[in-house]
């Protein structure tokens, strides 16, 4: 992917990994780890169980881990999601890392995720450091333009404010909103997940702990990687939404 600092491209084994011929084989295990969720195993002795049978290398375990769901939380996130037309005059708390990485990652050609609740993932992790790409200002700017087009009543970006150069993409998202003439908001927060959860209108993240606590929730990436299409082609889609 080149120098992993500017980009948020794909990681240099992906091509292997996540070849055509690997989709029905990470496909099963979805199924076979989401059974065991079902039915209350717990998540580290059933991803490993699974990614053992399957032979799964570590990439490979983290994105079958994201798409994985019992039958009772995909139910339920399905019921709670709602529509781009449903969003005039509510108000919409998104999850800014999480979101903005999603696009970056299309922008980038990266790898996508599609679980089991039809929510747009990504591979990317940061651990406490999180660092602006060549594709950043892009993906704000597509964040801002979809957000803008939704008509929410309030809409303000949450980032995590002890993640690393944090306030330098809160900023980013400001500038971005200015330009546009958009009154979307950027705040950094500490316990943003708390905050989205306890929020009583809109959500946007793809966070499995956020969308299975929030009132309601919207799938912004997916909105925002699927209008901007012709951006982000050739796109590399995983479709691991197996039944």
């Amino acid at each position: 992917m080149g120098d992993s600092r500017r980009h948020r491209g794909p990681h240099p084994q992906d091509a292997q990994l996540f070849a055509p011929e690997t989709v029905g084989t990470l496909n099963s295990a979805v199924t076979d780890l989401s059974w065991l969720r079902d039915r209350g195993y717990a998540d580290p002795s059933a991803m490993k169980l699974v990614g053992d049978r399957y032979q799964l290398r570590q990439r490979q375990r983290v994105a079958v881990g994201r798409c994985a769901c019992s039958n009772e939380k995909r139910d339920a996130r399905w019921d709670r999601q709602v529509s781009p037309s449903e969003i005039g005059g509510r108000s919409l708390a998104i999850d800014g890392l999480n979101v903005i990485t999603t696009i970056e990652v299309a922008l980038a050609h990266g790898v996508l995720l599609l679980g089991r609740d039809r929510c747009l993932r990504d591979m990317a992790s940061f651990h406490g450091s999180y660092r602006l790409v060549h594709e950043t200002e892009r993906a704000v700017a597509v964040l801002v333009q979809v957000v803008e087009s939704l008509g929410a009543g309030r809409a303000v970006v949450y980032i995590d404010r002890p993640v690393s150069n944090s306030g330098r993409l809160a900023e980013s998202v400001r500038q971005a909103a200015r330009r546009e003439g958009s009154e979307l908001e950027a705040l950094t927060a500490h316990r943003v997940d708390e905050l989205l959860i306890a929020h009583e209108g809109v959500v946007a993240s793809a966070d499995s702990a956020v969308l299975d606590g929030c009132r309601s929730w919207l799938n912004l990436a997916r909105i925002a990687v699927e209008r901007h299409r012709d951006e982000v082609e050739p796109m590399w889609l995983l479709d691991l939404s197996s039944p």
